[in-house]
């Protein structure tokens, strides 16, 4: 399987941080953000990764080159200027993706995830995402996971449902959770994106609505690195030696 890490986007919430760096290669724990998710699959054996650029993207392959010092191949997307957002960026990378569902990683999260974990897509699922409990900038969450008994991965849907809640054992998965921003993909989820700037949650709510988007929760430690004080806070729980 292929990774793409999504690392175009500036990340205005960062401030000037940010102003002459991509959002990706700032720094917790002595390494960026990217360096983390290189080094974590590598571990998990993929070798082929794709990095999209854009806002300073220029620094991204002087940084980690094609990836040999991880032995990884990377190959960039260059998007130039302005960003193509998510599921835009994602369209013009196909060609360099393969026909194979692939890994998608937003460049600005941390987690401690095992990319050898990832679930295989069923016949009919266009896409997996994993999903984390609700952070506390994000309490309402993003979808709903309905459980499947005796199964990891379950179908996500947009709203509660009988099928969903029914059970007691079904209670954990009959709320919504946040999309982490880790998940596979079939490259004919992206069939029908128009070439452009493109943002990625409709076309997960339009998978959802057909019934062919699964989800996966993840209880181990995840940061969705948006601002600086989240940023900083991670890199005092990484130098502590809390989480990693």
């Amino acid at each position: 399987m292929q990774a793409m890490l999504l690392a175009a986007g500036r990340g205005e919430r960062m401030g000037v941080l940010t102003d002459e760096c991509p959002k990706p290669l700032l720094s917790v724990g002595g390494r960026s953000l990217l360096e983390w998710h290189l080094r974590s699959l590598a571990r998990a054996g993929f070798r082929d990764v794709v990095i999209n650029l854009a806002w300073k993207g220029a620094m991204i392959p002087a940084t980690f080159g094609t990836g040999e010092n991880f032995g990884l191949q990377i190959r960039y997307s260059d998007e130039g200027a302005e960003a193509l957002e998510t599921a835009g960026g994602i369209r013009q990378a196909l060609p360099l993706l393969g026909r194979e569902p692939f890994l998608v990683v937003n460049g600005d999260v941390w987690c401690d995830f095992d990319f050898a974990r990832l679930p295989k897509l069923d016949e009919q699922a266009l896409a997996a995402l994993m999903l984390v409990s609700n952070p506390s900038h994000h309490p309402q969450g993003d979808f709903v996971l309905q459980s499947i008994q005796g199964a990891a991965v379950g179908n996500i849907t947009d709203e509660v449902t009988d099928e969903s809640a029914g059970t007691s054992a079904a209670l954990e998965t009959a709320k919504r959770h946040t999309y982490a921003g880790i998940g596979v993909f079939r490259p004919e989820f992206f069939a029908a994106v128009p070439p452009g700037r493109v943002p990625l949650a409709p076309w997960l709510h339009r998978a959802a609505a057909l019934g062919r988007l699964r989800g996966f929760l993840y209880h181990g430690n995840w940061v969705d690195v948006g601002t600086p004080e989240r940023l900083r806070a991670l890199d005092e729980r990484l130098a502590a030696g809390a989480v990693g």
